[in-house]
């Protein structure tokens, strides 16, 4: 292979790479530290107000990273929290959101599989980014809420 070829070869493989890389994209991940911190001010909220909830910190796909069961808290609200958070973070808005659209007139929504379309998931927003969302289940819609807003809150910005 002469000069000339082996130059244009080295320079198309260095374009190549460069056009790779710049396809990639930095995002930012929800670490387990931001997890306890959100999940300690859920915590707080719900045993400030006496409520026997669980409560899920999931990230940005959905998979739970912390979750607790307060004392007394109903089984199925185990479930029905991690639906929450998964619904919350892949959907990018809180679950009584969807809620609401299906109440709306939107019974489509009902045919996703997998997911919880209950007021009480609320997603991790920093820097207009979602990163995860709180999920929680065990008291009325709006308690749940307000729980998981606690929570997000401690780690949005």
């Amino acid at each position: 292979m002469n000069t000339k070829k082996k130059l244009f070869a080295a320079g198309l493989l260095l374009a190549t790479s460069l056009a790779a890389q710049a396809q990639l994209v930095d995002k930012k991940a929800l670490t387990l530290a931001e997890a306890r911190k959100a999940m300690a001010a859920a915590t707080a909220e719900a045993k400030n107000n006496g409520w026997n909830v669980v409560i899920v910190v999931a990230d940005d796909a959905g998979y739970p990273l912390t979750i607790d069961r307060l004392d007394n808290a109903q089984r199925p609200s185990v479930d029905i929290s991690i639906g929450k958070a998964r619904t919350a973070a892949l959907f990018r808005r809180p679950s009584g959101a969807l809620e609401e659209a299906i109440n709306k007139g939107r019974p489509a929504l009902l045919s996703v599989d997998g997911q919880v379309f209950l007021q009480g998931g609320v997603p991790i927003i920093v820097n207009g980014d979602v990163i995860g969302a709180v999920g929680v289940s065990g008291v009325r819609a709006d308690q749940d809420e307000q729980v998981a807003m606690a929570g997000a809150k401690a780690v949005s910005r």
